[in-house]
C-alpha cells in the first residue's frame, strides 16, 4: 500500500512537472501539507522543516548581522523616520546633509550589531515547533514560516534587541547626533519638531528588516534547489 501511494505521489508530481514549466518546491510543500507524512513519517518531515529554518534564519542573521548588512541593503536600510522627515529636508537645506547621512548610518550600525543576538532566539522557536505548526507551515504561503516567527519570537526580539540599540546607538554617537539635529532645527525659526523615540524607532525597523530578510531566504529554501544545503533537505524537499 506505502509502495502504491508511493508510485502515484511521484506520477502525480512528474505529470505536474511536465505540464507546467513553473513547477517549483512551493506547490510541491503544499502537497507534502496533505500527503507526505503517510509516505515520508512526520517526524522525518518535522526534522526536513526545522533543517530548513535553522539554515533561513542563520543566513538571515549572517546577512544582517555584518558591516552594512541594513546600510547596504536598500529593502532594509534605514531611513529618518517619516515624522522626522521635515528635519532632514530642512537640515539638508541649511548646510547639515552630513550630520544627517552619518545619523543614518549610525541607526543602522546599530541594527548591525543587534541582529546576532536573533540567533539563539530563533533556534528555540524552531526547537518549540509542534507537527501541527510544520503542517500549517508546509502547507501556507511562501512566508509562512516567517509569519511563524514573527508571532512566536516579536517580544523576545523586542526585549533583547533594545538594550543592544540602545548602548550601539550611544557607541556611535546616535543619540548624541540627534540631540545635536534637535538643538540645530531649534535654532532655525521655520523649523518645528518635538523630541522622538529614537531607539523604539530603530528596534522596530531592525525587526522589519530582520523578519524580510528571513522571508526572502524562506522562498529560496521553498523555490531553489541550490538553497537546500543539507542530504535530509535534499532528500525530503527534492521528492
Amino acid at each position: 500500500m506505502r509502495a502504491g501511494l508511493a508510485l502515484a505521489l511521484a506520477a502525480t508530481l512528474l505529470a505536474a512537472a511536465e505540464a507546467d514549466a513553473q513547477f517549483d518546491l512551493d506547490r510541491f510543500l503544499r502537497g507534502l501539507g496533505r500527503q507526505a507524512p503517510a509516505e515520508l513519517g512526520e517526524a522525518r518531515i518535522g526534522q526536513a522543516l526545522k533543517e530548513a529554518l535553522e539554515v533561513g534564519t542563520a543566513n538571515a542573521v549572517a546577512l544582517t548581522g555584518r558591516l552594512d548588512g541594513y546600510l547596504a541593503n536598500q529593502a532594509i536600510k534605514i531611513l529618518m523616520p517619516p515624522e522626522l522627515r521635515q528635519l532632514e529636508s530642512g537640515l539638508r537645506m541649511v548646510g547639515l546633509g552630513s550630520q544627517v547621512d552619518e545619523f543614518v548610518v549610525g541607526m543602522n550600525r546599530a541594527a548591525e550589531r543587534a541582529a546576532p543576538h536573533a540567533r539563539a532566539i530563533f533556534v528555540d522557536a524552531i526547537g518549540a515547533m509542534t507537527f501541527d505548526d510544520a503542517r500549517r507551515i508546509l502547507g501556507g504561503g511562501d512566508t509562512a514560516a516567517t509569519e511563524y516567527f514573527r508571532d512566536r519570537t516579536t517580544d523576545r526580539l523586542t526585549a533583547a534587541f533594545r538594550p543592544v540599540v540602545e548602548q550601539k546607538l550611544g557607541e556611535v554617537g546616535v543619540t548624541r547626533q540627534y540631540r545635536e539635529l534637535l538643538a540645530q532645527v531649534r535654532a532655525v525659526p521655520f523649523l518645528r519638531v518635538e523630541s522622538y523615540d529614537i531607539d523604539s524607532y530603530v528596534v522596530a525597523k531592525a525587526l522589519d528588516g530582520l523578519f524580510h530578510v528571513v522571508s526572502e531566504e524562506e522562498k529560496k529554501i521553498r523555490r531553489d534547489p541550490a538553497a537546500r544545503v543539507t542530504e535530509l533537505l535534499r532528500d525530503v524537499f527534492g521528492r
